[in-house]
């Protein structure tokens, strides 16, 4: 049901159970990382198994979409995060009896699988569970959620793993699971079941066509706003995400505290981002959105200036720094704000389809990223 008011008892449970699963699940990953480079001294290994396992993410998610419309949505988190707290819990009792590699990597699949059903069905919740502009304070708050939990993870990961040991810390990833999932049955949301009786097949045939033909003939803008932050999400994690670091450590030749200080930077901007979004949703308007595109190629124009200028490191790393702060920022108001506009211009029955395609898209090029941004992380740990 859905209420005129933010903090309703269902986002409420929603946020706190975002919180606890995204915290699991990032400490995991990041502790994970950690394992496998002390077991094989190879940071591409951990690159690779985490490339691979988002191709089922990226392959499932538009099948994710289809059971996100068709079934209780609160039943689908639910069952996927107890799934997820089961399989860590498997995996923290194999990884004890060798094969440690192919456990993390089987573990890894597993969860991007369950990934690639959940993420649509939280994304379609949203806009069941809230109206109007608290549609796009509610989507600012579910991004500075992920925003804050992956800038405190590594340090929560590090500690875990140091202390306490890769078993301890599946163990405590297996609880934020649960508690999730807990949270999770404490929602409460409308669902009508579907009186036609389909064969699956009938089912996915009848639910990619009618969503195609909305975004294709219906609704062109939104297919239009989903390429978009398609391209921006392209865009800013090659840039940001893979050349920053590398300019940082590798052309720059900076020590790792300042490419650990870009990286809490670049959190900051994208917290700071769904911040503005939340607190001045009232004021924006889609016109907007065309000026934050002019503005992402402004900003590399300095960045590119400052290495034909015969300055000193320090200098070009502030502009360096300043600029894709600013793209960071700008890239967080866009993709909060266009995937709102996209959930206020969708029919319930829809929400979940189009929302995997958002994801979907969103997720393509993250193989290449994962791979080459790994690849630099495993330059810094040596070079450290």
């Amino acid at each position: 049901m859905t209420e005129k008011r933010l903090f309703t008892p269902n986002f409420t449970f929603l946020v706190f159970g975002q919180v606890s699963s995204l915290i699991g699940n990032y400490t995991l990953k990041f502790a994970l990382s950690m394992y496998v480079l002390e077991q094989t001294g190879s940071a591409s290994v951990f690159a690779g198994l985490l490339a691979l396992a988002l191709l089922p993410t990226i392959l499932l998610s538009p099948f994710g979409g289809i059971l996100a419309d068709r079934a209780n949505r609160r039943n689908i988190m639910v069952a996927l995060d107890t799934l997820s707290g089961f399989s860590v819990l498997i995996a923290s009792f194999a990884i004890s009896h060798g094969q440690d590699i192919f456990v993390v990597g089987a573990l890894l699949m597993i969860l991007s699988i369950l990934g690639a059903f959940e993420s649509p069905t939280v994304q379609a919740c949203i806009p069941q569970m809230l109206s109007g502009d608290y549609i796009i304070k509610g989507n600012a708050i579910i991004s500075q959620v992920a925003s804050i939990a992956s800038l405190i993870t590594p340090f929560l990961g590090s500690i875990f793993y140091t202390a306490l040991g890769i078993q301890t810390t599946l163990y405590a990833a297996v609880v934020c699971f649960f508690v999730t999932a807990l949270l999770e049955c404490l929602i409460h949301l409308d669902y009508k079941r579907s009186e036609q009786k389909m064969g699956i097949g009938a089912i996915i045939r009848e639910d990619f066509s009618i969503s195609m033909r909305f975004l294709r003939l219906e609704q062109p803008g939104i297919l239009k706003l989903l390429l978009l932050a398609a391209l921006v999400s392209l865009f800013v994690a090659g840039i940001a995400v893979v050349g920053f670091p590398y300019l940082v450590r590798t052309v720059l030749g900076l020590s790792a505290a300042h490419y650990g200080i870009a990286e809490s930077a670049l959190g900051a901007a994208s917290i700071l981002g769904s911040l503005c979004i939340a607190i001045f949703s009232e004021r924006l308007k889609v016109r907007y959105l065309s000026i934050l595109f002019i503005s992402f190629g402004i900003c590399i124009i300095p960045c590119g200036i400052v290495f034909l200028l015969t300055v000193s490191v320090f200098p070009r790393y502030l502009v360096l720094l300043t600029m894709f702060f600013a793209c960071q920022f700008g890239c967080s108001l866009f993709s909060t704000y266009s995937i709102s506009i996209i959930q206020e211009h969708t029919p319930e029955h829809l929400m979940g389809k189009v929302m995997s395609y958002v994801f979907t898209l969103s997720l393509c090029a993250q193989p290449i990223i994962v791979a080459q941004l790994s690849r630099q992380k495993s330059k810094i740990f040596i070079m450290n």
